[in-house]
């Protein structure tokens, strides 16, 4: 299915004012007075504001690591991790302050089950005291509707499918107007027909919304369909390996997976991954 929204067919993102994260020289160590576990190797990279940035690398190579110390989780050994140009963490400040500018989307969901959806969505800007309830309610089911959630309000989110729900956690995200928002591996319990319309109905969201996407995934068809760039990471610690520029025009749809450009993408995104997988299995081997 294609975006139905009237966007400037280009490969980058388009310009926005906020959201433009950079991380330089990170370090993470955990138990540095014990066993000392280097998840983080002097980690660089910059995501620009409004950039889709896809992040792939062998399980447990660090990407969560990375990802919890930008939205506020987990502290960082050294470096610096910057949002806008302002210090998160870093010198004199090992932990980030947990933000409404970085949301974070959690694998498992997070949706309160005796919550109606729209209730759900309206839940930050309430209890942070931002909105009344009645602003929040109006702006919930303005989203919503947005999002092709409309008759799905007064549902809880046991009475609607899995693919459903993870609409509505990002339509809650966005709620609170964010700089940034983190997914750690959303859509990796969907069977590959929900996660395909859940891929256009994220993009479809982006356009609208214009916010900066961290994005972690173990599915390269993913990466690519969905990112600007593709950052492959190190077997542990984590560190990139390669920077992807996916230089496939923006709105996409489902297409675009038999195109050329998009194969050649895969091979090279595949080599990269390959070679990093094949590195933490023989130090697994070594380990065990």
């Amino acid at each position: 299915m294609a975006s139905t929204f009237a966007v400037e067919t280009r490969t980058r993102p388009p310009a926005a004012a906020r959201g433009a994260i950079r991380i330089e020289d990170v370090v993470k160590i955990y138990d540095p007075d014990g066993a000392a576990v280097m998840a983080v190797d002097h980690c660089s990279l910059e995501i620009p504001a409004g950039e889709i940035c896809m992040i792939v690398g062998p399980s447990g190579c660090g990407k969560t690591t990375l990802l919890n110390a930008i939205a506020g989780f987990h502290t960082i050994t050294s470096g610096s991790i910057h949002l806008d140009g302002e210090m998160l963490c870093g010198p004199g400040k090992p932990k980030a302050d947990p933000g409404a500018d970085r949301i974070v989307v959690f694998q498992n969901g997070a949706l309160f089950p005796w919550k109606t959806n729209l209730e759900n969505v309206a839940f930050g800007p309430v209890v942070q005291g931002k909105m009344s309830k009645k602003e929040a309610h109006d702006k919930a089911r303005a989203m919503m509707a947005d999002a092709g959630l409309s008759g799905t309000e007064h549902n809880y989110p046991g009475e609607i499918s899995s693919g459903v729900r993870r609409r509505v956690e990002i339509v809650r995200a966005l709620m609170n107007d964010p700089s940034v928002l983190l997914f750690d591996e959303p859509y990796r319990a969907l069977d590959s027909l929900t996660k395909s319309v859940m891929h256009e109905a994220l993009l479809e969201i982006y356009y609208r919304n214009k916010v900066t996407i961290f994005f972690i995934t173990h599915d390269l068809d993913e990466a690519i369909f969905l990112g600007h760039r593709i950052a492959v990471m190190t077997t542990r610690p984590c560190r990139p390996k390669k920077i992807l520029e996916v230089d496939i025009p923006h709105p996409r749809d489902y297409s675009v997976l038999t195109s050329k450009r998009f194969r050649e993408l895969m091979d090279e995104t595949l080599g990269a991954v390959h070679e990093e997988a094949i590195k933490a299995f023989e130090l697994g081997e070594k380990e065990g």
